[in-house]
């Protein structure tokens, strides 16, 4: 073989990994170069008269405007309130569902997978759609029941009731999806780790709190992610609800904030330097979460 070959580098490896790097330029780099670029300019009016409207570079005004703007923290505080709810009841749903359908002898496994995952197929508008109905008085079955029973309604718009309402639409839809990785992993593990515990004299709830969800730590850590990165981009279920009932604003979190300085008060500039700013919140919550998770489990093992 000589010096020229050996050199040589194959371009396999390259050219099965550009559809990738193309894919990854063209919706991800060039979408948030655009967006950054957006932020760092604004629309003035230049000349003498009624003048020009001129795209201009103004620097971190925009930013300095988002951070100074008081109903984007109201909406932060909203968003903060409902991920309380959905996370831990999420994450502790999909847990308990994957755990008791690993248990051997558990009649018509198939069923309950596909069960609790067939909400996970319905788009969010759809969901919200749907719940909203349950939710109005007007149509509402549940309000329906109480009334003919003599008894007060429950009122799904109230003031708090409104977060458990948008809550529940996001953990009706996202328990699935959880469930269906924590039950994959389940299934992954070596089945002598339980023979052994068995015949240690072991019960299922030893297994499962002294085994299977030690065992499950990377997975947990992955869908907890999912569930948090999903609370701070909830946007489609107060957004759809919205229309029903006056507790929720126009600006109730923060992409329903974004979206309206965009598209209603038709400021995209602002619109931009917000959306930058909720990324890097996302991001850097993201990689903290990560980080504590990681240091709890190893902690654990």
């Amino acid at each position: 073989m000589t010096t020229a070959t050996r050199r040589r580098k194959p371009a396999a490896p390259y050219l099965m990994a550009a559809p990738a790097v193309l894919l990854f330029i063209a919706f991800f780099l060039i979408p948030i170069g655009y967006a950054i670029w957006l932020s760092l300019h604004a629309m003035r009016v230049r000349g003498r008269g009624f003048g020009v409207r001129t795209e201009v570079f103004v620097g971190l005004e925009n930013y300095i405007s988002a951070i100074g703007d008081s109903a984007m923290y109201e909406a932060l505080v909203r968003m903060l309130a409902y991920g309380v709810i959905m996370v831990p009841v999420t994450m502790g749903l999909a847990l308990s569902f994957a755990l008791m359908l690993d248990v051997p002898k558990v009649g018509l496994k198939s069923f309950s997978r596909l069960a609790i995952f067939l909400p996970y197929a319905v788009p969010g508008v759809i969901a919200s759609v749907l719940w909203g109905f349950t939710y109005l008085p007007a149509v509402s079955p549940v309000t329906r029941i109480f009334t003919e029973a003599g008894l007060p309604a429950p009122d799904f718009f109230g003031d708090v009731s409104i977060y458990f309402s948008i809550a529940n639409i996001a953990i009706w839809g996202s328990v699935g999806f959880n469930m269906v990785v924590l039950y994959t992993a389940l299934r992954a593990m070596p089945a002598e780790v339980y023979e052994a515990a068995k015949i240690d004299g072991a019960s299922e709830w030893q297994i499962a709190w002294k085994i299977k969800i030690p065992l499950l730590a990377p997975a947990l850590i992955m869908t907890s992610v999912f569930s948090l990165i999903g609370m701070l981009q909830v946007f489609s279920e107060p957004n759809t609800v919205k229309s029903m009932t006056n507790s929720i604003t126009p600006d109730w979190v923060p992409l329903m904030r974004i979206y309206q300085q965009g598209f209603i008060e038709n400021d995209i500039y602002l619109s931009a330097a917000t959306s930058v700013l909720l990324a890097l919140v996302t991001v850097l919550l993201s990689l903290a979460a990560l980080a504590v998770f990681r240091f709890r489990a190893r902690r654990s093992s």
